[in-house]
This record gives structure tokens, C-alpha cells and sequence, in this order.
């Protein structure tokens, strides 16, 4: 289940018992959904978030609750969809707020590989669903797992994690504070304009890492569709 290209850190992590039951319990539970759904996202990108983002570059954590759940959409980043599928309402938001705390233009895609690339872990809690069922598949493992990587993740010497929502928010009192955690409403339309507005965590991640005496994050996306 777990593929190859994985670098030692987060094999390390995977490869611990407890993990590793997990992962027995969820190939066996995935095997039975398949048999009578779609699930989402394919096989190859579950664990994209980690190819992408190896341990020992993880400099921003962005913690989603699953992936997205329609077609097309799930492609293993959390609030990221690949460059042909509409953006979803909540990544709008999110570009929204890029554009007005460090003014950089809202791309035509949704893929945010660029980050993930630069050290961004942009991780689910749970990292599959049942196709247009949200939260379908939560409570089945996942989260245990998820977890530990955040545990481990959280040994690093600085990180900025990024929580959005209540179900991240909860995360906050388990973690370092040596990190930067910064805690808003979800981009969410139906919550973005109770705080997640006006938050400015781009810019808040950067002074962070600024005063550490450490580059600034590139925020940017490719702006070709």
C-alpha cells in the first residue's frame, strides 16, 4: 500500500507497528469499498502528499479534514485539485485572501503541487472517501495514522502549521510552542467571513521564518492553466 518513492523519514514512520496495522486494517477496508464504490482518490495518489513533501523539508503544515469527494477532484493534497478541474468555493477563498495579504493574482487552476514542491505538507486527517459522501470513510483508521505523522512532524525544529476549522483547531494544544500555530475559521463560504478573511497567514508564515533567519516561503502559483 504504501509506494516506493517514499523517503526514509516517512518510511520510518509507516513502518512502525502500530502504523502498520492500521494500514493492514485500512487495505482490507478500501478492498471491500471499491467492490461497490468509487473511492477517492485513486490508489496511485493516496499518498501523494508525502511524495511530494518528504519529512526532512516539511516547513508549513495546511491540515484538511478528507479529500474532496466528487468526480475528478481528489489528488492526494488537501484543498488542492488538479490543473483540470474547477476550483472549488474554499480554495477560492483561499486564493482570495493570497491575493489580498501578499498580492499575488489568483491562478486559473487549482493545483497546488508548486507548494507542496517548496515544503508545504498539505495534508488530510483522513486521506480516502467514498465518492460523493464526505467524511464517509472517517473513523475507519485513518486518523491514527495521520497523527503520528503530525507527532513526528511535530519533533521538527520550527514549523508553521496552518489549522482551518475546528476539527484542525483541535490539534493546536498537542503541538510544540516552539512551532507557529495559527488557528482560523475554515475557507469555507459558509465560514470564510467569520475570521479565515483578514487572517493573513501567508505573510504571518513568512514573518515566522523571517525572524528565524530563514527564507520566506514562495506563496506563488504557476499562473499557466
Amino acid at each position: 500500500m504504501i509506494p516506493d518513492t517514499l523517503t526514509a523519514g516517512w518510511r520510518e514512520i509507516f513502518a512502525e507497528p502500530s502504523v502498520r496495522n492500521g494500514l493492514t486494517h485500512l487495505e482490507t477496508f478500501l478492498a471491500g469499498e471499491r467492490r461497490e464504490f468509487s473511492v477517492f482518490p485513486d490508489r496511485s495518489n493516496i499518498f501523494r502528499a508525502f511524495e511530494l513533501t518528504p519529512l526532512e523539508r516539511v516547513r508549513v503544515v495546511i491540515l484538511g479534514q478528507d479529500p474532496y469527494h466528487d468526480d475528478g477532484q481528489a489528488h492526494g493534497l488537501s484543498f488542492s485539485v488538479p490543473r483540470d478541474i474547477s476550483i472549488p468555493p474554499s480554495l477560492r477563498n483561499i486564493f482570495r485572501e493570497l491575493q489580498a495579504d501578499l498580492g499575488h493574482q489568483p491562478p486559473p487552476h487549482g493545483c497546488l503541487d508548486a507548494w507542496a514542491e517548496r515544503g508545504v505538507l498539505l495534508l488530510n486527517t483522513v486521506l480516502t472517501v467514498r465518492a460523493h459522501e464526505a467524511n464517509s470513510h472517517r473513523g475507519q483508521g485513518w486518523e491514527e495514522i495521520t497523527t503520528k505523522v503530525l507527532e513526528r512532524v511535530n519533533q521538527r525544529p520550527a514549523v508553521a502549521f496552518v489549522l482551518w476549522g475546528t476539527a484542525a483547531c483541535r490539534l493546536a494544544g498537542a503541538l510544540s510552542s516552539r512551532h507557529l500555530i495559527l488557528q482560523s475559521p475554515h475557507p469555507s463560504p459558509l465560514s470564510a467571513y467569520r475570521g479565515f478573511f483578514g487572517s493573513r497567514p501567508f505573510s504571518r508564515v513568512n514573518d515566522f521564518f523571517q525572524q528565524r533567519g530563514e527564507p520566506a516561503l514562495d506563496w506563488s502559483v504557476d499562473q499557466d492553466a
